[in-house]
């Protein structure tokens, strides 16, 4: 679903935190109530079964739980398996195969301009900026090239995979070093809160990559010592819904919910094993790195009182390049020229309306693709598959099916594939084997942090 568009404060802690200087301020816009801010919670590694609204078994999520309750809960949005493909695919609005960020190890080849400077790719947060909203990323910033600042971010907190109590980060593109005893989550939380209390007069985007609950699972704040490993997942999941709890509590004293828009989205399915995180007493079809549907097919809410029905499930076929133009309808954003977009707006599900639902999803990693319509599947392997007991059973059809239904469906979606061809997949040459994310990561548990 290719498109080509041709259109032309808080307390000053933040002040250090920031180090930003007179010289960058601009004359504010002033928030307009008919857009709305924007608030992208991008949880790391979330899959079906970590959230309790989308049925996980073995987790409570009582703050994401009461987003989906006063929100809608897209249950058929798609991203990409793996952090880095899906969030630049997110950002962009574009599909791997155009970018070229089609694994977590090929983020050199897409850019803002230095490396292909003669097409250079575009994310929301510059359309945004240039329509007038101040934007902010924080969180984890891996797997991205270049600097925030070089892709529309007005201010920045980037740092790492599973990062919680040590290493480096960059602040405004400076470099700093985690102060002993400090969790990185907690600052990722401050520096948001701090940047919302500065613009909360302003129309703002916030690009929220979560550190939860990326490997390696260590302890949180609310750990007990003697913790075991399942505990520790637990406890991570836990904590990032508090934060999630935190964030939408700040809103709410500022007075800015009915003015803010938050999407919670999984970047991915779990790193762990389907056995251990069921959803409604079943196993999930896969997980993180996989094509199947625990690969890609994940947790997704859209939260806007007043405007997003409250305790809506919308079953409509959505992915990660949606949001591109979803956001740009939604601020009266200008779309950018000359840009083939792979998004279809659900702005008009979010407000409650039927829009124009797409008919196809696309999902591509490291050489394999798969398109799936609200039946069947097919990989760019051939694999073909009936898909009315998914996300938990992906049946597969034999080559000689006489189901009318299944041959056309499987024509229209080979035209699909056809039009959509994967990256090719060079990296292994590059790498000296073939790059591999392990399906099961049982947490270490990791040295008592000083707190």
């Amino acid at each position: 679903m290719k498109r080509t568009v041709l259109v032309s404060p808080t307390p000053l802690l933040a002040c250090a935190l920031l180090g930003l200087v007179a010289s960058n301020a601009v004359a504010a816009p002033k928030a307009d109530s008919s857009r709305p801010n924007i608030i992208f919670i991008l949880a790391d590694d979330v899959g079906l079964g970590e959230t309790s609204f989308t049925g996980g078994d073995k987790f409570k999520t009582p703050h994401i739980d009461a987003l989906a309750k006063g929100g809608t809960h897209f249950d058929h949005c798609y991203s990409m398996p793996m952090c880095g493909p899906s969030r630049f695919t997110l950002l962009t609005g574009r599909y791997p195969f155009r970018t070229g960020l089609a694994s977590n190890n090929s983020f050199g080849k897409a850019n803002a301009g230095a490396y292909r400077p003669a097409q250079p790719e575009v994310m929301i947060s510059s359309v945004l900026k240039d329509a007038g909203y101040v934007t902010a990323a924080a969180g984890k910033w891996g797997q991205m090239p270049e600097e925030p600042s070089k892709w529309g971010f007005s201010e920045s907190l980037g740092a790492g995979n599973g990062q919680y109590w040590k290493g480096g980060y960059t602040l405004n593109g400076k470099k700093e070093t985690l102060e002993e005893g400090k969790y990185m989550p907690d600052l990722t939380h401050e520096f948001i809160v701090d940047f919302i209390g500065r613009h909360k007069d302003q129309p703002f985007f916030i690009y929220y990559p979560m550190i939860h609950i990326h490997i390696p699972i260590q302890n949180t704040p609310d750990s007990k010592p003697d913790a075991t490993n399942d505990q520790l997942y637990a406890d991570n999941v836990a904590y990032m819904d508090k934060l999630v709890g935190k964030l939408v509590a700040e809103l709410d004293r500022l007075k800015l919910r009915e003015k803010t828009l938050i999407v919670f989205a999984g970047d991915n399915g779990s790193i762990r094993q389907p056995a251990f995180a069921p959803v409604k007493g079943r196993l999930i079809s896969g997980n993180k790195a996989s094509m199947l549907e625990g690969g890609s097919r994940g947790p997704v809410i859209a939260n806007w009182p007043g405007t997003t029905p409250a305790g809506a499930v919308n079953h409509d076929l959505a992915d990660f390049s949606d949001f591109f133009t979803t956001f740009a309808e939604l601020s009266g954003a200008s779309l950018p020229q000359g840009v083939t977009l792979d998004g279809h707006s659900i702005a008009p599900q979010i407000k409650g309306e039927k829009g124009t639902p797409r008919d196809w999803v696309y999902v591509e990693l490291m050489g394999k693709s798969f398109v799936r319509d609200a039946r069947w599947k097919l990989a760019n392997d051939g694999g073909f598959f009936d898909l009315k007991d998914a996300p938990f059973n992906e049946i597969p059809v034999a080559k000689d099916t006489t189901d009318a239904a299944a041959i056309a469906a499987k024509k229209k979606l080979q035209a699909v594939l056809d039009d959509h061809q994967a990256a090719p997949w060079d990296e292994q040459v590059r790498l000296g084997k073939k790059p591999a994310v392990k399906d099961t990561a049982a947490p270490k548990k990791p040295k008592k942090s000083k707190k």
